[in-house]
Parts: C-alpha cells; sequence; structure tokens
C-alpha cells in the first residue's frame, strides 16, 4: 500500500470526493481545495507527492495555480483534468510544466494508472537530484548550478555564504550550534573567531529574509541557529 499525499484541485466536490475515496482505497493520503487560491494556499503548507489539478476554477484558474507553482522552482508532478478535449489547452498546460493531462469524463482506472507513472518518474528523478536541490517554502537552492531563487527571484551569494546556506538547509527544521556550523561549512582546521558565524549569519540573512515577509532562519538564544519556514 503506498503513502504517498496528493492535493486534489477540483471545484467540482462530487468528482473530487469520487476521487478522494479512490484514492484512499488505494492508500494514498489526500486533501481537496475546491478553488484555486485555496489549493495553491493548500500547496504551500504541505510537501505533497502530487497534484491533481482541475482546468476550470473559480478565482485563480488552474493555468495560473500551475504557473504560480512552477515559478516557486517547485517540480511536484501535476496532472491536469480537463472537461475541454481542446489541443491548445493541453499543450498550454505542458509547455507551463504539467507532467500529463486527463480530460473528462474518465476512467479512475486510466487516472490510477497515470498517478502511478508519474509517481515512478518523480521518484526516479528524486533519486538523481535529492544531493543537489534543495527547498524550503519559496526558497530554491541548486547544489550543481549554486543558483539560488525566493519568490522566483535570483539571490546571488558568496561561496562562503553559498556552503553555509547549503549546510542550513540540508539540516532544516534543526538546532545547529556554532562549533557544528564551524566545522562543517570552515573545516576542522579552521581556529578563528566563533562569532564568525553570526557575521556570515547575518549577511544570508540581508539577502535570504530581509526583502521578505516571513523569515527562514531564526536564532535560539543560547544554542545556535535553524532553518525553518
Amino acid at each position: 500500500m503506498s503513502s504517498e499525499k496528493i492535493l486534489i484541485i477540483e471545484d467540482e466536490k462530487k468528482i473530487a470526493r469520487l476521487i478522494q475515496l479512490e484514492l484512499e482505497h488505494e492508500g494514498y493520503e489526500t486533501d481537496a481545495a475546491w478553488t484555486g487560491t485555496e489549493g495553491l494556499e493548500k500547496f504551500k503548507s504541505t510537501k505533497w507527492d502530487l497534484v491533481l489539478l482541475d482546468v476550470m476554477l473559480p478565482g485563480l484558474s488552474g493555468m495560473e495555480v500551475l504557473r504560480r507553482i512552477r515559478a516557486l522552482g517547485n517540480y511536484t508532478p501535476i496532472i491536469l483534468l480537463t472537461a475541454r478535449d481542446s489541443l491548445p489547452d493541453k499543450v498550454s498546460g505542458l509547455d507551463l510544466g504539467a507532467n500529463d493531462y486527463m480530460t473528462k469524463p474518465f476512467e479512475i482506472e486510466e487516472l490510477l494508472a497515470r498517478i502511478r507513472a508519474c509517481l515512478r518518474m518523480n521518484q526516479f528523478y528524486a533519486d538523481k537530484q535529492d544531493d543537489e536541490l534543495h527547498f524550503l517554502g519559496e526558497l530554491t537552492v541548486n547544489e550543481k548550478t549554486r543558483e539560488v531563487l525566493r519568490d522566483s527571484q535570483p539571490i546571488e551569494l558568496t561561496p562562503r555564504e553559498f556552503d553555509l546556506l547549503v549546510y542550513l538547509l540540508q539540516h532544516k527544521n534543526q538546532v545547529l550550534n556554532r562549533e557544528q556550523i564551524l566545522s562543517k561549512v570552515w573545516g576542522f582546521d579552521y581556529y578563528g573567531d566563533t562569532n564568525i558565524v553570526d557575521v556570515y549569519i547575518r549577511y544570508l540573512r540581508k539577502k535570504i529574509d530581509s526583502s521578505f515577509s516571513s523569515p527562514y532562519i531564526h536564532t535560539i538564544r543560547g544554542v545556535g541557529y535553524t532553518m525553518k519556514e
């Protein structure tokens, strides 16, 4: 049985409920949203393994939700659900980063097969990229290209700032003391002042947090630092 988490963003509540029941029967964890705005908020608040996204939604359209998710640098698999069997919709969705699409009405068995295929492919890439890509809220860090994005805005970091950020992200939600950070980021042979950690944390905060409403870098008084939403 599976334990992957699937978000259903669908304004037709009967369809959403039917999909939920079928997915839960297969062992998936699910949640549902009825509007694009609610769906986007739920997406941001939890880590999902896959999203089923209706194209025609009140408020934000499915295409706009898809665009905003991909603009965050997030590549969670997304399957579009559309009542319109038109080529432009499908092309637009795939161009915006959708992984697949289903045209209503559809057979639930085919939807389940598409979901399994998307999850398998995503796991294949995740196994290859887990050590290179780091995500926290709207923050995306690519170790291979040394790119840093927050809310789609590129952030320039020095090599030491970048190494510090990666170490914090590798241990997000954990409290790290200055000695741990020093030994991993500056090396075991560093004998300078431990205050260098505080100095670089300030540098990082200025670049990563100061222009945004919610900080990711937090001070744990008397202990050290942690990175979390």
